[in-house]
């Protein structure tokens, strides 16, 4: 079963262009550490502090294969150090999803 991880971001409005590196950046990470990336969305107009991102996965374990790799990913951690210093985001809240079929 195909699941897919919805992340909303809580960011300071004030660093809307650092989240949008952080973002750009994950462009390339999540697909080579196997990751389906569906996208990263900034806000656009109405709320200025909200963010999402979409990733697909063929199962849980596949999801939990991914974490791993991206923990040995020297870009990977390199973002996440990115973040953690420059404190954009504020919040992140991870639901995993499955797609209702008939």
């Amino acid at each position: 079963m195909t699941i897919t991880v919805f992340i909303r971001y809580q960011l300071d409005p004030f660093k809307r262009a650092m989240f949008e590196e952080y973002s750009r950046n994950w462009l390339s990470i999540i697909p080579r550490c196997g990751g389906d990336l569906l996208g990263y969305w900034m806000p656009h107009e109405g709320t200025n502090n909200i963010a999402f991102a979409l990733i697909s996965f063929e199962s849980l374990a596949a999801y939990e294969a991914y974490r791993a790799r991206l923990r040995q990913d020297g870009e990977g951690m390199a973002n996440f150090n990115f973040a953690e210093q420059n404190r954009f985001i504020l919040a992140e809240e991870r639901t995993f999803l499955r797609k209702v079929e008939l």
